[in-house]
């Protein structure tokens, strides 16, 4: 969590793709977030973010695989900014409405939020990525979150415009509790050390707490299909 009702997500895969795509990333945003709400931050600078993360573990990490989504070509109206963070054109959406208003390098399906009712009040972040096999640098943002203290991470799969009740999962989730809210870290590993030791702060950009611990949990397997929103326990 950040400051102020707003969160941080940083994302990073390995994909090999015939051809261009993007990926879209889900996140609940406060009611009322116009298109300059998410803040990107570019880490180019920092591909190693997520291997110094997992070498504060002691297990060895999973590939980062992610199933992406084709971008789809619908009519054009005023479209949203695009801009350029590290190797990505990044957009940010402000509501499924706005996805119209999006490059149509981007756009998605128009039925495609018919099928997902739950998303009608969330913003997308939205990144555009090059053909060919690659291990993606991470991509980051911060955006304003109406869940609170909560903290979401957007790992549902939609591919070619299809929702599926699960989908098969290879994935390692990383966070840091802050302040005095206490999460539901029970499944979760947490690192021996904190986070000094194996993360270079500085590089990080204010993403990374150097003295509280991370934690980490792997999804693998088919599970189901949905974000992963890990609750807070209670506050001190």
């Amino acid at each position: 969590m950040g400051v102020g009702g707003r969160q941080f997500v940083v994302y990073s895969m390995t994909i090999d793709m015939a051809k261009p795509l993007a990926m879209v990333l889900p996140i609940p945003v406060a009611e009322g977030s116009d298109e300059k709400a998410v803040r990107f931050i570019d880490l180019e600078n920092y591909p190693d973010f997520f291997s110094d993360l997992n070498a504060g573990f002691p297990k060895p990490d999973t590939r980062h695989l992610l199933e992406t989504l084709s971008a789809a070509t619908t009519s054009a109206a005023v479209t949203l900014a695009v801009v350029q963070v590290g190797n990505f054109e990044a957009s940010f959406v402000p509501t499924v409405d706005d996805f119209s208003r999006l490059d149509e390098r981007f756009r998605m399906p128009p039925d495609l939020f018919a099928k997902m009712p739950d998303y009608r009040h969330f913003g997308f972040a939205v990144f555009k990525l090059k053909p060919g096999a690659q291990t993606v640098h991470p991509m980051a943002f911060e955006f304003p979150t109406s869940l609170g203290a909560q903290v979401f991470f957007p790992t549902v799969h939609i591919h070619d415009g299809k929702v599926h009740a699960s989908a098969e999962f290879d994935h390692v989730l990383y966070c840091q509790p802050s302040g005095a809210t206490l999460l539901k870290l029970s499944t979760w590993a947490e690192s021996p050390k904190t986070a000094h030791h194996f993360v270079n702060v500085k590089k990080s950009a204010g993403l990374v707490l150097a003295h509280e611990h991370c934690y980490k949990h792997e999804m693998h397997g088919r599970l189901p299909n949905k974000d992963t929103v890990l609750e807070v326990l209670k506050n001190s």
